[in-house]
């Protein structure tokens, strides 16, 4: 009997678990077994690890082969324990001393013909296995840069099982053809890194570049209505310019996130920049928040942590899209639940929702003959909800750019420029709520606003009037003080006052209608 042990990592969400992989070799007839709870592509392992070590020049022992993963009570899916199971068996096969797996974490699917292929989720997988306190991890080549991120590991990337196998017995290491990149374990085709679109395009839309402000400066969702070609995509796509950078913790956590997705950049394995998401109407439930056949991935909304979802056409969207939205917009998470277990994706993003005036969209235009019906155009502004609109700090109607700003106005303030008096209204809130645990004014709980943060009692009276009258909620009472907060750190004042509660009241009311409520 010959037992042998080594390293790989489950994922639950962003968290992983360090799991000790165990080979077992015992007499009897020759067949192989993986023990613990586990998805179907782990369960064939076991065939491609075998038929790896074999066309890599290795036995796989001879006996029964008891393969155990523990902890057994972890979910434990995908191919990323090829690699670690391998290595295991040719260990207890004699191969390898177990000696040289002393700290090493193993993390690659195999080939038939032995090559390693690189998996998802190895920057959280690379992060656990660091903080558990192993001080190695072998990956496929493609993976190597990812897994470099966490400071600490030393990485080696590696090609095929041969390679690692001579890495681990210290002998020469002999040559593998590396794999095409667009092999790896993507979602989509590969699209260079491009620099953050500039607020300098914007001609014009001076409000709508006030509101992108104010919603950067306090982390406040948006809601912008306008005709075909107003401008509402280019507004958004300049939002994430104007956000502070992420700091090494949010990069790793919004890194993680997009390794986990299969959208991490080979060429920038972390992401530094505000990420931006946009969604089209037809956009599932599961597209939204996460979810998925098999293993549970993240959706737009945690792919957009950190960062901005832009949700274009949004009455255009199934009911049930929208309502999945209303958790996350508050809680910054989204819990999925499902009969194998629960997962928690953090998902606090910006978002910035556009529709049009009504459904042809020429309500409003100059020269614009809408064909649409009054009941027509109630039913299309009716497909939001009070709840969900309720969530939306910001409302604005957007309007066509006019000639002489199209052709002759100057261009606008940079987002560099923008984005200093973002930094400067956010360090504000941060010094204000240095021993809480918020940083921004969206995130400030209600209770906390009204008994400590609240303006004068003179700055109120009008929001009184209409909170008693009941065309004001209470939660949309607390997201207006919350803006007004704002807009006082960005003008620099200590409070706010009459001037910056009256200014946030006209953004929540800036559109007509249901949306102005």
């Amino acid at each position: 009997m010959s037992i042998s042990r080594t390293h790989a990592v489950a994922l639950n969400g962003t968290q992983g678990v360090v799991v000790e992989v165990e080979v077992n070799v015992t007499r009897g007839a020759t067949r192989t077994q993986i023990l613990g709870l586990r998805d179907t592509v782990l369960s064939e392992c076991r065939d491609r690890a075998r038929a790896a070590a074999y066309n890599s020049g290795h036995r796989w022992p001879d006996g029964n082969v008891t393969v155990g993963l523990s902890p057994a009570w972890v979910r434990k899916e995908g191919s990323a324990f090829d690699l670690a199971v391998a290595v295991a068996a040719l260990t207890a096969e004699g191969a390898i001393g177990q000696i040289a797996l002393a700290g090493a974490v193993f993390l690659a699917e195999l080939c038939l013909d032995g090559r390693l292929r690189p998996v998802r989720g190895v920057l959280p997988a690379a992060l656990a296995a660091r903080d558990h306190g192993l001080t190695r991890i072998l990956v496929a080549e493609p993976n190597a840069l990812e897994a470099s991120q966490i400071s600490g590991l030393e990485v080696h990337g590696m090609r095929s099982l041969a390679q690692v196998v001579a890495l681990l017995q210290g002998t020469e290491i002999p040559d593998a053809e590396p794999l095409p990149l667009d092999t790896g374990p993507r979602t989509g085709p590969l699209r260079p890194v491009r620099p953050l679109p500039d607020m300098a395009d914007v001609l014009g839309q001076y409000d709508a570049r006030r509101a992108l402000e104010v919603a950067a400066a306090g982390g406040h969702h948006l809601l912008l209505a306008g005709a075909p070609g107003a401008g509402k995509t280019l507004l958004a796509e300049r939002l994430p310019s104007i956000l502070p950078p992420l700091d090494e913790s949010a990069a790793l956590e919004v890194s993680s996130l997009h390794s986990i997705a299969g959208t991490l950049p080979w060429e920038k394995p972390l992401i530094t920049d505000p990420p931006y998401q946009s969604v089209h109407h037809t956009c599932t439930v599961a597209g939204m928040v996460g979810g998925g056949t098999g293993r549970i991935l993240p959706g737009a909304i945690s792919r957009a942590h950190h960062g901005v979802l832009f949700a274009d056409e949004i009455p255009e969207m199934q009911r049930a899209v929208l309502e999945a939205l209303r958790e996350p917009l508050e809680a910054g998470e989204i819990v999925i639940a499902r009969a194998t277990g629960t997962v928690v994706f953090p998902a606090r993003f910006l978002l910035v929702a556009a529709m049009n005036p009504c459904p042809c969209g020429r309500a409003g235009t100059a020269g614009g003959q809408c064909t649409c019906t009054p009941d027509a155009r109630r039913r299309y502004t009716q497909k939001l909800s009070g709840p969900f609109l309720d969530r939306i700090d910001l409302r604005l109607a957007v309007h066509p750019v006019g000639r002489a700003e199209l052709f002759g106005a100057l261009p606008g303030e940079s987002s560099a420029d923008v984005r200093d008096r973002v930094l400067e209204a956010r360090a504000r809130a941060t010094h204000r709520y240095a021993d809480r645990p918020w940083s921004t004014n969206a995130q400030i709980p209600g209770s906390a606003l009204r008994a400590e943060f609240a303006p004068t009692p003179a700055s109120l009276t009008d929001i009184d009037a209409r909170y008693q009258a009941g065309t004001l909620t209470a939660r949309g009472y607390d997201r207006l003080l919350r803006v007004a907060w704002t807009l006082a750190d960005l003008t620099g004042r200590p409070r706010p006052g009459p001037d910056e509660v009256a200014t946030a009241l006209a953004f929540r009311q800036g559109l007509p209608g249901q949306l102005a409520t």
